[in-house]
């Protein structure tokens, strides 16, 4: 039923209808057609993607905002090794399908409502949420401006998508890029660092403009407010401390990197915990918070490591500058029965335990609980739990520090006090910083807290604790990507496994299925049948075996179907004749030597997120490399075989 709009000009009771009034305007339809498409050449003369990534960056920071407000007045697993695996050349089915982004909301929703208990945060699943936006909002502006996908441009996208899911969630779009060129890369693009910067910036912008118009925040502030010394903010020998620091939190990153991965096996290995995961995943994760609720209860242990702290609490209380071992020593505040906004270092206070024992004991407890919590089968961030356990360090050192040095460190005939903030804030960029393989936690201390007055101590804590991760334990994403076995190139580390002298001849498969042009259509057609190979490597003849290009099996097929039967009935056809009748070919832009070294050939599979290459010597095709071999290669050299 059309709906009436409007009258005839000069007739006061005629109506006209919708279709009528249009169908009669043919000058101002192709009017408004034609300010219709300038305002599109217009808006897309400056490059069409960057209002996507605008786009991007805004609706994740309503989303992060969305979140928060939800489960702070409602009720109060992680994305990354998957993209990772995605940005290396991997197709993972239905990972980036944005029907599965309500889904990962209410799970995320219901994780971060239970708070302290299970303890988990929300970055990887909106880098993830991120990267579904991307993805959808590539395959829009794909229709909007009708060109071919282009595998390029969804790799931009979803690089920047990573940027945006960190920074949406710290409102720091600095770190937020470099955090995710450094976890998702191995090899990056300038190009990508811009348009990262652009969405991350939109993203965290908005994220922070949200506060000011919902009067949470009077004007643009960082989200952990800190009021350490700015004249002298610490002394020199402080820097032994803080390098001290990175080396227990170093320590502390690689015990904590190998009990998670291998309890992590251990859940999917053991019969019991296998069999319960595939059949009853809820039944699992209702075991594991039970376990987790029940020791979390504030009324019981859960008081002698400060249970009752949100995560942001934690953060807030850690951050204190003033020290709480001096501020007990004569002191003894009581436990107060309800949660004390003003002061929330009362939680981390027992007369039975003192300071000292209540934040040894939260390290303990936490270690294990939080290696528990990331084997729960529910989207879940494990980045911001690990920042707190961090800076729970950093405050142990801190406070035993103040204590040691009631009056300060004398240097110079001046006496500067210690703040055990200070080293909490280095403790949690480290330890971070440790468990990632990342440098960019430091920057993000700094922009989660608004001062940079620490900046060299934390810098040097961090790569303390760096160098001693990097050489003895993969990262916890590499480590995650490990056990659930996903198809990711591993890299090569070590000096001392004699990785260099090895080459593509030693590791590569001599087993090579080639299609000549001067074969019969017989023999093409016992190859197509009896294998299942994507492609074939095409070779000038059967003598030379030059390889010239590579035919594709579906097309072979397609083109082998559509022949007269007549070649099957005694006429002499062969593989040349097919593909002059249109079966399309691709030429081969790359191939390897047998020369060619182990590093080169990673370096190339890498860089290009190439999948498999061929090997040629003289021209002649001898045989492949894809990344089983190269796998198997680099397995090899770092876990040799025992002699026999």
């Amino acid at each position: 039923m059309e709906e009436l709009v409007g009258l005839h000009e000069g007739s006061p009771g005629n109506l006209v209808t919708l279709h009528e009034l249009w169908g009669r305007c043919p000058r101002i339809r192709r009017g408004i057609r034609g300010v219709l498409e300038w305002l599109k050449r217009l808006l897309f003369r400056v490059g069409e993607d960057w209002y996507f990534l605008m786009a991007l960056g805004v609706l994740m920071a309503l989303i992060s905002y969305a979140m928060n407000f939800v489960v702070a007045r409602v009720v109060r697993g992680s994305g990354i090794p998957e993209l990772k695996t995605i940005l290396s050349g991997v197709v993972l089915d239905d990972y980036l399908d944005i029907k599965n982004f309500g889904a990962k909301v209410v799970g995320l929703s219901c994780t971060l409502a239970s708070g302290s208990t299970i303890f988990l945060g929300k970055v990887g699943p909106f880098v993830h949420m991120s990267a579904m936006i991307a993805a959808y909002l590539g395959s829009v502006r794909v229709k909007t401006i009708r060109e071919p996908e282009n595998k390029s441009k969804q790799n931009e996208m979803l690089v920047a998508a990573a940027a945006v899911g960190v920074a949406t969630v710290f409102a720091a779009p600095c770190s937020g890029v470099l955090f995710s060129i450094e976890v998702m890369s191995s090899h990056f693009s300038v190009w990508d660092y811009w348009r990262g910067f652009f969405a991350a910036t939109c993203g965290a912008f908005m994220f922070r403009l949200l506060s000011v118009f919902s009067s949470e925040e009077e004007t643009i502030t960082v989200l952990f407010k800190t009021n350490f010394r700015v004249e002298v903010p610490f002394d020199l020998p402080e820097i032994f401390f803080f390098v001290a620091l990175g080396g227990i939190c170093g320590l502390m990153s690689c015990a904590y990197l190998f009990c998670q991965r291998t309890f992590l096996g251990f859940v999917k290995n053991n019969r019991f915990t296998s069999k319960l995961m595939a059949t009853s995943k809820p039944l699992y994760s209702a075991l594991a918070a039970l376990v987790l609720a029940s020791i979390t209860y504030p009324p019981g242990v859960g008081r002698f490591f400060a249970s009752r702290l949100s995560m942001s609490q934690h953060l807030d209380s850690l951050f204190d500058n003033n020290s709480w071992a001096l501020a007990t020593r004569n002191s003894s505040p009581p436990w107060p029965a309800e949660l004390d906004l003003k002061n929330l270092w009362f939680e981390w206070y027992q007369p039975e335990f003192t300071i000292f024992g209540t934040l040894a004991f939260f390290l303990l407890m936490r270690f294990w609980m939080l290696i528990l919590a990331t084997t729960i089968p529910i989207p879940a961030g494990y980045f911001l739990p690990i920042f707190i356990y961090g800076a729970g360090i950093g405050r142990l050192l801190g406070e035993a520090l103040s204590v040691a040095f009631p009056e300060g460190i004398v240097a110079g005939g001046v006496v500067n006090p210690i703040m055990p903030g200070s080293y909490a804030l280095a403790g949690a960029a480290a330890f971070s910083g440790a468990v990632t393989h990342t440098i960019s936690t430091a920057l993000l201390a700094f922009e989660l807290t608004g001062q940079i007055v620490h900046g060299l101590p934390v810098l040097m804590c961090v790569l303390a604790a760096n160098a001693i991760a990097q050489s003895c334990q993969p990262s916890f994403y590499d480590g995650t990507i490990i056990v659930k076995k996903l198809p990711y190139l591993p890299w090569i580390r070590g000096r001392h496994i004699g990785s260099h002298p090895v080459n593509v001849g030693h590791f590569m498969n001599g087993t090579i299925t080639t299609l000549a042009k001067d074969a019969p259509l017989r023999e093409v057609v016992k190859v197509v049948t009896s294998t299942d190979v994507a492609e074939y490597p095409l070779v000038e003849s059967t003598e030379s075996q030059i390889l010239v290009g590579t035919v594709r099996r579906a097309q072979l097929l397609q083109a082998l179907l559509a022949q007269p039967p007549s070649w099957a009935l005694g006429q002499q056809w062969h593989l040349q004749d097919i593909l002059a009748g249109g079966c399309p070919t691709e030429p081969l832009t790359l191939q390897l030597s047998p020369d060619t070294t182990l590093h080169q050939a990673h370096n190339l599979f890498e860089l290009l997120n190439l999948q498999s290459l061929f090997v040629t010597s003289r021209g002649r095709a001898v045989g492949f490399v894809s990344w089983v071999e190269l796998k198997k290669a680099i397995s090899s050299l770092t876990n040799p075989a025992a002699p026999k």
